[in-house]
């Protein structure tokens, strides 16, 4: 893929989100949410572990069956020890159904709750114990980012640290992972459907790509153009999404990728 495009269709996204949105999406609120130094700062294993489990739910169906049934991921704090790893391990190793009658008893979440093998509270509820033993292994949050930071410091191996979460944790798989540390920080975007769909319809992939190489893409457009990767994820995201969350006068105005990709091609 070319520079030259690369380039383009970044600074094209960009335009559209100031042409194509109402009038209180200024440059201003655009460039809000494409800050990295926005990325949340977490100062304990515990942290890590929540967020994992917030980056678990933000999939598909997911969040509404999950967050939005209990009031919010955090609403698991009672149930997880506050988000103590070990402990959750301690009371619960090789039992996530134990997990899922506590948070029944606990919390009593909202609308049906599938019990197959394959329904949504019964997988997280083992993503939920494979993360507690993954992150039981770190003694700090510093010592899970010592080791971490291993994976990105080379180009060529970085996209190993989310194949590894992604292998470690139950249920979290490349995408959710990518979205994991770029929400901590991390110089990465999240190869989700709106990008994916973005970027083959711009030509910045080959056909069916895999989420791995949509991720190397999204680092070398941000590469090219001279901005992170979490620029780069949220620009295209903003547009796929339409969802302003952390301005409510805007809130969400709903997917235009579709009017992008649309507009893009008149410009061909």
């Amino acid at each position: 893929m070319s520079k030259e495009l690369d380039i383009k269709a970044y600074r094209e996204a960009k335009r559209f989100l100031l042409r194509n949105t109402p009038k209180e999406v200024t440059r201003e609120v655009v460039e809000s949410y494409l800050d990295p130094d926005s990325a949340i700062k977490v100062s304990t294993v515990n942290d890590l572990y929540y967020r994992i489990l917030v980056s678990a739910q933000n999939a598909n169906r997911k969040p509404k069956v999950i967050g939005e049934s209990i009031g919010g991921v955090e609403k698991l704090a009672s149930v997880l020890f506050g988000f103590c790893p070990s402990e959750v391990l301690a009371k619960y190793e090789g039992n996530p159904e134990g997990i899922l009658e506590t948070i029944i008893e606990k919390l009593r979440p909202n609308g049906e709750i599938g019990r197959t093998p394959r329904s949504i509270w019964p997988q997280y509820c083992q993503t939920i114990l494979s993360a507690a033993e993954f992150f039981s292994q770190f003694e700090s949050s510093k010592d899970f980012f010592d080791w971490a930071k291993h994976f990105p410091s080379d180009k060529r191996s970085f996209t190993a640290l989310p194949l590894v979460l992604a292998a470690e944790i139950y249920g979290i798989g490349f995408p959710l992972a990518c979205d994991f540390l770029k929400e901590l920080g991390f110089d990465f975007g999240k190869p989700d459907v709106h990008i994916v769909y973005q970027f083959k319809a711009l030509g910045l992939v080959k056909k069916n790509p895999s989420e791995y190489l949509v991720l190397k893409a999204i680092k070398r457009v941000a590469e090219h153009v001279g901005v992170c990767a979490y620029n780069v994820d949220k620009v295209f995201w903003l547009i796929g999404s339409g969802n302003f969350y952390n301005h409510k006068s805007i809130g969400t105005i709903g997917s235009m990728k579709k009017d992008f990709i649309k507009q893009w091609k008149t410009m061909a």
